[in-house]
């Protein structure tokens, strides 16, 4: 599991609030392999410099980024539920397989008031025909596919919009 990235908080009264807005980043499952995982279809950035990218992004708009990665479902549903906690402006959620298959998640999406924007390196429309169908996406604001490493920047930039 990877928790990275460049944000404080503070607990008051039991409530936890962010010195600046906060946006998490969620990665799923086999996201820890990029940059060696099929790089002709999803590049050969890692998500280090997916991270790296971002974190500048952000730091510009004088935001700060929550990114994780993790292999497993629940860890994906917990932080959905803790960007609700925290109060964060909005979540950028590439699911991985989890978007084809996840009610759990889609169903954690719809369970709390941020926000949430889909992100795919590839285009999943133009791959197999099981990988059409985003319970992600039904729950999602909006979806950025098949621009690479670049979907995050695009994510991000309209995640500031919110």
């Amino acid at each position: 599991m990877r928790a990275i990235r460049n944000h404080r908080h503070h607990n008051i009264g039991g409530s936890i609030l962010a010195d600046r807005p906060i946006i998490f980043v969620l990665n799923g499952p086999n996201l820890n392999l990029l940059g060696t995982r099929e790089p002709a279809i999803y590049g050969t950035d890692t998500l280090d410099d997916i991270a790296g990218r971002l974190d500048d992004q952000a730091s510009a708009a004088n935001v700060d980024i929550d990114f994780r990665q993790s292999n497993h479902e629940g860890h994906l549903i917990d932080w959905l539920h803790e960007a609700q906690a925290v109060g964060a402006k909005a979540v950028l959620l590439n699911a991985g397989g989890y978007t084809h298959t996840s009610i759990a998640i889609h169903d954690a999406i719809k369970s709390i008031k941020v926000p949430v924007i889909e992100v795919h390196l590839s285009d999943p429309h133009s791959r197999e025909e099981f990988r059409h169908l985003s319970y992600v996406g039904m729950a999602a604001v909006s979806c950025f596919a098949g621009h690479g490493a670049k979907s995050y920047e695009l994510a991000l930039d309209a995640a500031l919009q919110l």
